[in-house]
């Protein structure tokens, strides 16, 4: 099961299950509540009207003296109350009365007149000085026929004389006890409500964080560039910032082995035709091949000089997570400094550099100046290098996308292309193909450099032959 719905379910389920007793703790205490909070009411009530007939009863007329008279009514007044939202139109008591030994004397339903009730808990207990009370079906088939009888003595003196029992149908508060079992639910379904909302929200935010450290995690094992997506101080964040150190641990320790294993592995030729020149300068030799492996050495030494500055700074480079810098760059008057700076070199070889008319507005791009001029300027010195003499590089800026949300430069040069099996290789580190006319080999960083530019810039590089002949490579960059 996906983790989101894990700690959704996890986090709802106790919620609920908490929630649930809750209510079911609280649906049960409604009904004995207001049963006690009923027979609270019933002991009152008798113990005043036991104070009201004990002249009558002492004086034994209490079948048809002045209480009896004034029961018989009030069952024939009219009661018209809304107790908080439920309509009352009648006197929900009976009333009954026994004599010492327990029959009855009085009767407001008059049905249990002459009765013999001195069983009854509500009777025999009272006459015996204590708490008389009892609960009793009016139907034995039907639990909700219950009535609840509350009895009080009738004293002459410190004398019991009679027991008067006042009894209410616990029917009569079922909707009372039903109003507050539904407005319980009610609140409960909305704190279930509630708790559903807030837990999916909580787990939205959290499977959020999970997935955003998930992407990252994933772009960093594939060796991409990635920028640890989570900041403050939650977990979340905490997690993420420790994966980042730990990687970039991982990544230096590894980053240098790399870096001292390829360096020693490329340092090694130039190194060896130092040292073979450096043997035979030590014989005797005519001046004209002691210049020449002079000459050799300075020029292996110029090699590795070069190798070294521009490992350092694909090094830097490659270490950048984001750019430094963000500012608006014009790419045509960039181009067109490059072009100033490089036809020098470009005349010695009878080469041209062509700037072909931009597109229209003016193309921009925004990153880094400095970065970008040093990624054209490898990718022009690399068209020198392989076009044929008297020949023509030309350099393009377009347009691309609907919108044009993206500008692509182009670099073309006439020269013999890139072998088929080199294509794939282009990019790696160190890997450099023989130059036209027995020129030496680059340091094989530059065209890394360049992707390193392009990747740091959200854009691309691509290197491919021309149908026509010669080779293109296409500097691809988000538009500003």
């Amino acid at each position: 099961m996906h983790i989101g719905l894990r700690i959704f379910f996890g986090f709802f389920l106790i919620v609920g299950l908490a929630a649930f007793l809750t209510l079911r703790v609280f649906v049960q205490e409604v009904k004995p509540g207001v049963r006690q909070a009923m027979e609270d009411t019933l002991v009152d009530t008798a113990h005043v009207l036991a104070v009201l007939a004990a002249d009558d009863m002492k004086n034994g007329r209490i079948a048809n003296g002045s209480f009896a008279r004034r029961l018989a009514r009030l069952r024939g007044d009219k009661v018209d109350a809304n107790v908080w939202g439920m309509h009352k139109n009648a006197v929900g008591y009976r009333i009954y009365i026994t004599d010492q030994r327990g029959i009855v004397r009085f009767d407001s339903g008059e049905a249990a007149v002459g009765a013999d009730y001195s069983r009854w808990n509500d009777v025999y207990r009272t006459l015996r000085g204590e708490y008389g009370a009892r609960s009793t079906r009016s139907n034995p088939e039907d639990d909700a026929s219950t009535v609840m009888h509350v009895a009080a003595p009738i004293r002459d003196g410190d004398k019991t004389i009679g027991v008067l029992t006042v009894a209410k149908p616990n029917v009569t508060m079922a909707p009372f006890i039903e109003r507050s079992q539904r407005k319980i639910l009610q609140s409960g379904l909305l704190l279930m409500g509630g708790a559903f909302v807030i837990g999916l929200v909580c787990t939205l935010w959290l499977v959020h964080g999970l997935r955003r450290l998930q992407r990252y995690a994933r772009a960093v094992a594939a060796g991409e560039r990635a920028e640890m997506p989570l900041r403050g101080a939650s977990e979340l964040a905490e997690l993420g910032r420790s994966v980042e150190s730990m990687r970039l641990r991982l990544e230096d320790k590894q980053y240098v082995e790399h870096y001292i294993h390829t360096l020693t592995h490329e340092m090694k030729s130039p190194l060896a035709a130092i040292s073979g020149a450096a043997e035979l300068l030590q014989e005797d030799m005519p001046a004209a091949d002691r210049n020449r492996f002079v000459a050799n050495i300075r020029r292996q030494a110029q090699r590795l000089e070069e190798m070294i500055r521009k490992l350092l700074a694909l090094a830097a480079l490659e270490q950048r997570q984001s750019l430094e810098t963000h500012e608006p760059v014009a790419l045509v008057p960039l181009i067109g400094q490059l072009l100033q700076e490089l036809e020098p070199r470009a005349r010695q070889r009878g080469l041209a550099l062509r700037l072909l008319p931009p597109a229209q507005p003016a193309p921009m791009v925004k990153g880094d100046r400095f970065l970008l001029h040093q990624a054209l300027s490898n990718l022009l010195e690399n068209a020198l290098d392989f076009a044929p003499e008297a020949s023509v590089v030309e350099i393009a800026v377009e347009r691309r996308g609907d919108p044009a949300d993206t500008i692509a430069l182009r670099i073309t040069d006439h020269g013999p292309g890139i072998p088929d099996y080199a294509l794939p290789r282009l990019f790696e580190r160190f890997y450099s193909l023989p130059r036209p006319g027995g020129q030496d080999k680059s340091t094989g960083l530059g065209l890394c450099f360049v992707r390193e530019i392009a990747t740091l810039h959200h854009g691309e590089v691509a290197l491919a032959n021309r149908a026509e002949g010669g080779a293109c490579a296409t500097l691809t960059l988000p538009a500003a």
